[in-house]
């Protein structure tokens, strides 16, 4: 692969396990923008997820398929689909989920605000944003945001959603490797140590949709390991 061609591309990447009910619509909506490839890492998913994948490689040369031996976390897969773009010499590194939440037509909307800024995330918690989960796991979400906010006393207003860019080439002193937290607190820890590193976190706003299809992979006792997390961090 030649990287001078890579140096202005961007990397769109999503995690998944048991997504066949919506990967088609989601890579038919992110593999259409010009200068961009996108990345699925599949935790050998049951349902054959990634067999989807292999077919629309087929047609989609911009599209590549890391397919790993089981449920491995999600953390690692974002560090290892951090590490490619780092590695394969891509501007910018876009992740977000595969299960429809989030819109994948904002896509070059990330990639406008990345000509400039280090890092962005897609916030449903600043004006233009939208939270439309059920009504309990709309409060458990906004309150945790907030309570976050409170301890990092860092200004930004979201901190959970994995809808989120990098600039690569912008982005110095920022390691992810030195983000030790694990499941969905990586996504948290993720944004304190870039505000650790020096840079601002840009957020702009999403309108998140509750999955239609599938089944959702967050436990039920993950907002106890965020908070337990989320102290550890303070203590740190």
């Amino acid at each position: 692969m030649n990287l001078n061609k890579l140096r202005n591309k961007t990397l769109v990447f999503t995690a998944t396990y048991n997504e066949a009910e919506n990967l088609d619509e989601f890579l038919s909506k992110s593999l259409k923008f010009k200068d961009v490839d996108v990345l699925i890492i599949d935790d050998n998913s049951p349902d054959k997820t990634s067999e989807i994948v292999e077919r629309h490689q087929l047609d989609h040369k911009n599209l590549f398929l890391i397919k790993r031996s089981g449920k491995l976390g999600l953390d690692t897969a974002h560090k290892e689909a951090y590490e490619f773009a780092y590695k394969k010499n891509y501007k910018n590194f876009i992740s977000l989920d595969a299960d429809l939440s989030h819109d994948p037509s904002q896509i070059p909307s990330f990639i406008k605000i990345l000509e400039t800024k280090p890092f962005v995330i897609g916030s449903r918690y600043i004006k233009g944003g939208k939270n439309e989960m059920k009504l309990s796991r709309l409060l458990l979400s906004y309150l945790g945001n907030r309570l976050i906010k409170f301890v990092f006393n860092i200004d930004c207003n979201e901190y959970t959603t994995s809808f989120r860019g990098f600039n690569l080439s912008l982005l110095n002193n920022f390691e992810i490797r030195n983000v030790r937290s694990k499941g969905y607190s990586f996504f948290m820890e993720t944004i304190y140590q870039i505000h650790k590193s020096g840079h601002s976190i840009k957020e702009t706003p999403i309108i998140f949709k509750d999955r239609k299809k599938g089944v959702s992979k967050i436990p039920k006792i993950e907002s106890l390991r965020t908070l337990k997390n989320l102290l550890l961090l303070k203590i740190r």
